[in-house]
């Protein structure tokens, strides 16, 4: 079995693969081929250009690094500025894969639907937002989601010690203030990476325009924090500040337990619950969400290294998934998505 997990360091790997990749061909418009993939009949040639989240982005790469073992004229690119800024890209018609760690939104699609882009949504794996600590951080031992407001929310602009929260905190019924009076470092997604707003709507947006009537739609996360779309520098803020505070993709915390530690999560109340492979997956976890990614369906149908690259990413899948560290998607959704992309039924399913 091919092992990216067991070799060191898989993020430098990638980066050094995807650069590799963008320069494995030089020419060729889209395919025109049989779309044999390499395993008979013509060879397939052409370009595919993947953006999107940096959450999904290990997924495309890995499956992007094996297609081009067997394709080599083929020339694949892939990085990852965020989901938001993917998206931008895709419906403009500058990308043939959108990678998402979120549903296309309603603004998204209609930006797509103006640009004459119909796509096809793939549902992919399953990842658990992983709220981390440094590794020497012993003063924090479970938090639920009104806690993470207090610390995180709008309302906690300007609190620089985890103090700051213990008056909030006790207002909106907390459940594991008062904190201790250390430093509050927070370094986090930023507002282009689909990790920030699976955050806010997962954790925050419930309790910010409920229970405290915060305007609907105005931003639940705090803005004076340390944000970047690079998950590498995330973790290394983490590990750097010693009661840092902030969260990234399941994959990126597996990477570097080494470095930082998952604070338990509860949604209300004591029962906090570790980010693990079986509890993500069993739903237990609090902060989980899907991953996608987004084919341009008419790039599909005029490009057969589009077509095949996709039929090798889906048939891969269990093994991409479990290479990179995330959670497998249910047998039944992966049915769906297999017959979604074999109907090439274009449009989003989950509203």
């Amino acid at each position: 079995m091919f092992r990216v997990r067991d070799t060191a360091g898989f993020r430098a790997l990638l980066a050094a693969m995807t650069l590799a990749l963008v320069a494995v061909a030089c020419g060729g418009a889209d395919a025109t081929n049989d779309g044999s993939g390499g395993s008979g009949g013509a060879a397939l040639t052409g370009k595919i250009v993947a953006s999107g989240s940096s959450t999904v982005e290990p997924i495309t790469s890995l499956a992007a690094e094996l297609f081009a073992e067997e394709n080599p004229d083929v020339s694949l690119s892939v990085d990852g500025p965020g989901t938001g800024d993917g998206f931008e890209l895709f419906c403009q018609g500058k990308t043939d894969i959108s990678d998402a760690s979120r549903a296309i939104e309603p603004e998204e699609q209609q930006a797509c639907k103006d640009g004459g882009i119909e796509y096809i949504e793939l549902k992919v794996a399953i990842d658990g937002l992983s709220v981390l600590t440094s590794k020497n951080n012993n003063e924090i031992s479970c938090l639920d989601f009104k806690d993470l407001y207090a610390l995180i929310g709008p309302e906690s602009e300007g609190f620089n010690s985890w103090s700051d929260a213990n008056s909030l905190a006790e207002e909106i019924g907390a459940a594991h203030a008062p904190y201790p009076d250390v430093p509050l470092e927070i370094t986090a997604p930023g507002e282009e990476s689909g990790t920030y707003d699976s955050f806010g709507e997962l954790v925050l947006e419930d309790i910010a325009y409920e229970d405290r009537k915060i305007e609907e739609d105005a931003p639940v996360i705090r803005a004076d924090y340390t944000a970047s779309a690079d998950d590498n520098v995330i973790i290394q803020g983490l590990s750097g500040d010693e009661t840092s505070l902030g969260w990234v993709g399941y994959a990126f915390y597996q990477e570097n337990t080494d470095k930082v530690r998952a604070i338990p999560i509860a949604e209300e109340g004591d029962n906090c619950i570790e980010p693990t492979n079986e509890t993500i997956a069993a739903g237990e976890y609090p902060i989980s969400r899907d991953l996608y990614f987004y084919v341009n369906s008419k790039k599909a149908e005029s490009n057969d290294s589009l077509q095949a690259f996709v039929d090798f990413y889906l048939a891969e899948l269990q093994t991409l998934v479990q290479e990179t560290g995330y959670v497998e998607a249910p047998e039944d959704v992966i049915s769906e998505t297999t017959q979604v992309w074999e109907d090439r039924e274009t449009g989003t399913r989950d509203g």
